[in-house]
């Protein structure tokens, strides 16, 4: 079972679903953690459940952005220095982020983009489990665990020479990959639990065209995406309902209004045309989902958020089985239980 630091970051997305529990093995393990995913799809957010999972939770938690600390000023910044022990340090001592994280976990975001010179240093840290200031003469101990992220491909950047190898294999004792936004089949319960405010009842609430927008938005920019155009719609939106022009420019934009309106058919009911349509076809080879069209990509959406229910989608969208079944059938999708049975 998940620890509940873990189990509030899902809502049901069965890849992320096996990354946690994968990561609910490894909350106490000595080992280093590696967590890979693209900007803003909530690295830090797992490496915080993580931490309070773990028994380091009464312990400080360290976030140190990488590619955020100007390069003159890291070293200082993770390793401490002594007083005058450098043009600008200044006449007191100051402890490093490494050695503020005694004691609990230091999480090292976008590490990928460490200068290569404070890598060594880093390694030490972590082969040796002590830390030298600058201007030191004896390393202090400290006892932490050590987090990373990036959205780099640290292997490439192996390969390149551009990060050390020895540091890459103690930081990658175990990997914890994050799906994008876009592949998430929990988007209603992230929205829900975005616009939840302190724990109580969401107060603002969306309109069907709205969330057909959201469902179609490819999300680049991930959560950290989500959570900014929600935020925008809640501000702008009128009497807590958000409408479609409340939303961010750009967001769904490049999906027809009509997509998952009902359609009307010149078939008469009940003819051998209309039985034909109405069976799903079954994907074409090669079938890829990422390739399907916005409104196609919104469909599938819908039906994995259901967990493949049609009878519960179509009453979502508002058709007929059957005209749910015409567009599966036209963007040749199918079932999981169709797909089983064709084999």
């Amino acid at each position: 079972p998940l620890q509940a630091p873990l189990a509030a970051l899902c809502g049901g997305d069965a890849a992320l679903q096996q990354q946690l529990l994968r990561a609910a093995k490894l909350v106490d393990s000595p080992i280093n953690l590696l967590i890979n995913g693209e900007t803003g799809s909530g690295k830090e957010y797992l490496a915080k459940a993580l931490h309070r999972a773990s028994a380091r939770r009464d312990g400080p938690f360290v976030a140190v952005n990488c590619a955020a600390i100007p390069e003159s000023l890291i070293e200082s910044e993770l390793f401490g220095h002594l007083p005058n022990s450098f043009s600008g340090a200044g006449s007191r001592p100051k402890r490093g982020l490494i050695q503020e994280a005694d004691g609990g976990t230091l999480f090292l975001d976008e590490i990928g983009d460490m200068p290569r010179e404070l890598q060594s240093r880093l390694l030490r840290v972590l082969a040796e489990g002590e830390v030298l200031a600058i201007g030191a003469a004896r390393p202090v101990p400290v006892n932490l665990r050590v987090i990373s992220a990036t959205h780099h491909p640290l292997d490439q950047l192996v390969s390149s020479g551009r990060f050390r190898e020895d540091l890459y294999y103690r930081l990658n004792g175990a990997r914890l990959m994050l799906p994008p936004l876009r592949e998430r089949t929990d988007l209603d319960w992230l929205i829900g639990k975005m616009l939840d405010a302190g724990g109580k009842p969401a107060t603002v609430s969306l309109s069907p065209s709205a969330r057909a927008r959201l469902h179609a938005h490819r999300w680049p920019g991930n959560l950290r995406e989500l959570r900014n155009a929600l935020e925008y719609a809640r501000a702008v939106c009128d009497d807590g309902h958000i409408e479609v022009e409340d939303l961010p420019e750009g967001i769904g934009e490049g999906v027809p209004q009509q997509a998952l309106l009902p359609v009307s058919t010149s078939v008469p009911p009940g003819s051998a045309a209309t039985e034909a349509a109405s069976a799903p076809a079954l994907p074409a080879p090669g079938f890829d989902p990422h390739q399907l069209p916005p409104e196609g990509m919104l469909l599938m959406q819908y039906l994995r958020a259901a967990g493949w229910n049609l009878s519960a989608v179509a009453r979502q969208i508002g058709v007929s089985r059957m005209t749910l079944y015409r567009r599966m059938a036209r963007y040749g999708i199918a079932s999981p239980n169709q797909r089983d049975a064709a084999h």
